[in-house]
């Protein structure tokens, strides 16, 4: 199956040409790599800067922890701390903004304030009112698989058939989408690594993306730093991940990723052009 690009702004994102890099900005205090870096508009801009800069083609901005154990900020904390800066950001530029929420009205708020995506890490499953709310602004959305929530999301990894759950709970959720009015080709898909999902488990995605994709629709990936990375590498500091996280990142491009959701910009956006050039058919570095 084959979609139309996504068009936003002045960028057009065509599948399968090459890997798009969704640049991380947490306007938290508890995020589980940066938090606390980023939480005022000052801060966040100054990042939101050097993201782009770096090579960042989507800003994600997040107000919610998704780290493991987190606790759910009310909709007022994550309306202030995320709209002011999506606010800022589109004051000075126009790269396309995502705004990581699961609630709808953070996600109305967002677009209003110059945001263009919804990334929802519950595959719009915590909200009812998530789909609805996204067909009516008529913006793309992005799907995750998870269980339960970031607070009790690890004590939930027992699977039956891991890759068959993740394609059922996804496809699932792109059916609902449709039902309620969202466009096919303003839908993403992502397998949610590190949600609800153990080491062998998380290693056992990145080997089967395929699988996934073979669903039809583009696919987002986020191994950014993550903890089965520092499990292999016996590294506990998030920050010193990024040589583990490139090579999960050209993992994730072999088996046909479309969007890489990184912390670090600048390292995998070279890392993303060879692989790019390596796996990538119509890819224009590979003519080059």
């Amino acid at each position: 199956m084959t979609f139309l690009p996504w068009i936003v702004r002045e960028t057009a994102l065509t599948w399968g040409q090459r890997t798009y890099l969704m640049g991380v900005l947490n306007v938290t205090p508890d995020s589980f790599s940066d938090g606390g870096q980023f939480d005022t508009v000052p801060t966040a801009l100054l990042q939101a800067r050097q993201l782009v800069a770096a090579g960042a083609d989507i800003l994600d901005i997040g107000g919610q922890s998704t780290r493991p154990q987190a606790e759910e900020v009310t909709l007022e904390q994550e309306l202030e701390r995320v709209i002011p800066v999506v606010q800022a950001i589109r004051r000075e530029m126009q790269v396309p903004i995502s705004v990581d929420t699961t609630k709808a009205a953070v996600a109305r708020a967002a677009i209003a304030a110059g945001a263009d995506i919804v990334n929802d890490v519950s595959g719009a499953t915590f909200d009812p009112e998530m789909l609805a709310t996204v067909a009516e602004l008529g913006v793309p959305i992005v799907l995750m698989h998870l269980r339960g929530t970031p607070k009790t999301m690890q004590q939930l990894t027992d699977y039956q058939d891991l890759i068959g759950e993740i394609k059922g709970f996804l496809q699932k959720q792109v059916e609902r989408a449709i039902a309620i009015g969202i466009a096919p080709d303003k839908i993403a898909l992502d397998p949610g690594i590190g949600f609800a999902k153990t080491y062998a488990q998380n290693l056992e995605i990145l080997r089967q993306l395929p699988a996934i994709r073979a669903l039809g629709y583009p696919l987002l990936v986020g191994p950014s730093r993550k903890s089965f990375i520092g499990h292999i590498l016996n590294q506990p500091d998030p920050k010193q991940r990024v040589w583990g996280t490139a090579a999960a990142a050209c993992a994730a491009i072999a088996g046909g990723t479309d969007i890489l959701r990184i912390h670090d910009v600048r390292e995998i956006s070279e890392v993303c052009r060879v692989a790019d050039a390596i796996w990538r058919t119509h890819s224009t570095q590979a003519a080059t």
